[in-house]
């Protein structure tokens, strides 16, 4: 009989025997590593996420600039009181056709600037030659920071502005001043100024870290 309940006694101490304190630190030794990867990978698909939104955001607002450049040329407007199209190797300025007027416009790319930001500029419509030429005037003393400016795009290292005349693609800064009468059918002597190309070629290069790479090249065809 004390057998019997002894052997019972040592049963019942079998089945309660738990995990020892070795046991318990190494599982979870086992769980906290897996943590550690399961929260690596989260943070590697959220980061993914946002470069891949950054990249998006940013290519479509160069997108949105290029759609302005382009609307910005296709209504280039020669007034005969200033240039309506020209480029000194850091800015292009234009004479565009808006409802309200005249407007002179300004993209611009300073070597000197942290940012290398492409930059618009556009000043207010105006219906007068003189109104005209103070804001071309203008167009020439931009400092940075006016109002009308706009950051357009950054991380813009250089570019280069070309023409086509001639059946061929020119640098804009070496196409040469060719006679043209005066503005309204007017007599006298024809003026020495810079003819319209029938197209521009805008071609950006893109410093490291900026988001993009390499150059882009855009042509636009201007009007007859």
């Amino acid at each position: 009989m004390n057998r019997r309940q002894g052997f019972t006694l040592v049963g019942v101490h079998a089945l309660a025997k738990g995990f020892t304190l070795v046991e318990v630190l190494v599982a979870l030794l086992i769980l906290a590593i897996m943590a550690a990867m399961a929260w690596q990978g989260v943070d590697g698909i959220v980061r993914a996420r946002d470069a891949s939104q950054r990249q998006l955001e940013q290519t479509l607002r160069l997108q949105t600039v290029l759609a302005q450049w382009q609307t910005d040329l296709a209504a280039v407007q020669d007034t005969g009181a200033v240039p309506p199209l020209v480029f000194d190797g850091a800015t292009l300025r234009l004479t565009r056709a808006t409802p309200e007027g005249v407007q002179v416009v300004a993209w611009s790319l300073k070597p000197e600037a942290a940012d290398n930001a492409w930059r618009r500029w556009a000043g207010a419509p105006v219906t007068g030659s003189a109104a005209l030429q103070d804001s071309w005037f203008a167009s020439q003393q931009l400092m940075g920071g006016e109002p009308g400016e706009l950051r357009a795009v950054e991380g813009v290292s250089q570019w280069q502005v070309y023409f086509f005349q001639g059946n061929a693609w020119a640098n804009a800064q070496s196409t040469g001043n060719v006679a043209v009468p005066p503005a309204g059918g007017a007599s006298g002597v024809p003026l020495q100024r810079a003819a319209l190309p029938s197209g521009v070629r805008v071609v950006l290069s893109f410093a490291p870290g900026g988001g993009f790479a390499g150059t882009l090249t855009r042509d636009v065809m201007l009007g007859p």
